[in-house]
């Protein structure tokens, strides 16, 4: 109390006494050493008088602890996936077509059949072939008559030689030609040339059909591809043999598959390759042409400190930080610790700077806590 008394009477003995100023410099800088003391001395002064004051005083409040959970952080492996676009293929499409021109006289096939291979699908008028048989037989059994007269005069010794053999060369010129149309023949029939599903019907019965012209798509649907066009960036992120998933949004459904290929060749319109993975396709659910997105892993860090995205706060400044567990002299409380972030996926996002694995950070509650507030924590579950 007495401190106190001698305090306020300094405090009045300086406002009653108006001080004198030297005019000198030098008597200035003395006068301004003095002051200076004086200072420092009410300001120990001050400070030990709150001291006592804090400790006599009856009516100080107990500081609230917040109510908190705390996370403990470990190192694991970080990945970062990015959703690539792509589409189912057949594994194989191949077009059934005729060898041979001519009008279709009978059509087996339709859009979504089954087929086997060296299946019947179609059939190819070959009237005109047929005439050209006829007319090559009856040319046969003159030309056959020729050569047997011939021969017989031959193996008499009548006749030129030339004779027998020109008889000869025109009888068996005819033969071969009559195999070769009677060839033609087998060509009128269309048969499948894989096993699979018909996906379209290019002709109809009656319509005309030219040597090669396209008659039937069959596709091959027990074995699909899923193909996606990559950013050239991704070169050296993926591989053949690689591991990746597969999502089909349409059927909700997601795969695994391995990379059978990777593109050789960049295109130069939109510098991207090709990547398919093969896979089965057990009950036909998956159909060409549908989306799919294939996840690639684009960035992978072993041993990282990760963190869920909400618990990164972020100052007026742009500064990012958590709060952290701490002990002080009245216990636990949060201690604010700035950090420096990397790469994000998720919800999760890598702590590059300011933390090393071990720490445990306020989880919940953090939003409503400043620094060094005593906190609570609240158990689990």
């Amino acid at each position: 109390m007495k401190n106190v008394i001698a305090f306020l009477s300094l405090i009045l003995l300086f406002t009653a006494c108006k001080p004198e100023y030297p005019e000198d410099i030098q008597g200035k800088k003395t006068l301004l050493k003095e002051k200076k003391d004086a200072l420092r001395a009410l300001e120990a002064d001050i400070t030990k008088l709150k001291d006592e004051i804090a400790g006599l005083d009856t009516t100080k409040i107990v500081k609230q602890r917040r109510l908190v959970t705390l996370q403990q952080l470990e190192k694991k492996t970080f990945k970062r996936f990015a959703d690539i676009q792509a589409t189912v293929q057949s594994n194989e499409a191949v077009m059934a077509s005729s060898e041979t021109g001519g009008r279709l006289i009978q059509m087996t096939a339709v859009e979504g059949q089954s087929v086997r291979k060296g299946q019947l699908i179609g059939k190819v008028d070959m009237q005109t072939v047929d005439k050209q048989i006829a007319e090559l037989e009856k040319g046969l059994e003159l030309a056959a008559d020729i050569f047997e007269r011939q021969k017989r005069l031959w193996d008499q010794n009548i006749g030129s030689e030339i004779q027998f053999l020109k008889a000869k060369n025109d009888k068996e010129r005819i033969e071969k030609s009559l195999e070769s149309v009677r060839f033609q023949l087998t060509k009128a029939n269309v048969y499948a040339p894989i096993s699979g599903v018909i996906d379209q019907v290019f002709l109809k019965s009656g319509e005309m059909s030219g040597p090669g012209q396209p008659i039937v798509q069959i596709m091959d649907v027990r074995k699909v591809k899923v193909v996606a066009s990559l950013p050239e960036n991704y070169l050296g992120v993926i591989k053949k043999g690689d591991m990746v998933n597969i999502n089909f949004p349409a059927i909700g459904e997601d795969r695994k598959g391995r990379v059978s290929l990777v593109g050789r060749s960049i295109n130069p319109g939109n510098r991207t390759f090709d990547v398919e993975v093969e896979m089965n396709n057990t009950g036909n659910i998956l159909k060409p042409n549908l989306l799919a997105l294939m996840k690639i892993n684009d960035y992978t860090l072993d041993d990282a400190v990760v963190l869920p995205l909400e618990t990164i706060l972020q100052e007026v400044s742009g500064k990012n930080y958590v709060y952290v567990k701490s002990t002080g002299a009245d216990g636990l409380m949060a201690k604010k610790v700035y950090v420096e972030t990397g790469e994000s996926f998720e919800g999760e996002i890598v702590i590059t700077e300011g933390l090393d694995g071990t720490e445990e950070i306020v989880a919940d509650g953090a939003r409503s806590l400043t620094d060094k507030d005593l906190i609570k924590v609240e158990p689990k579950g």
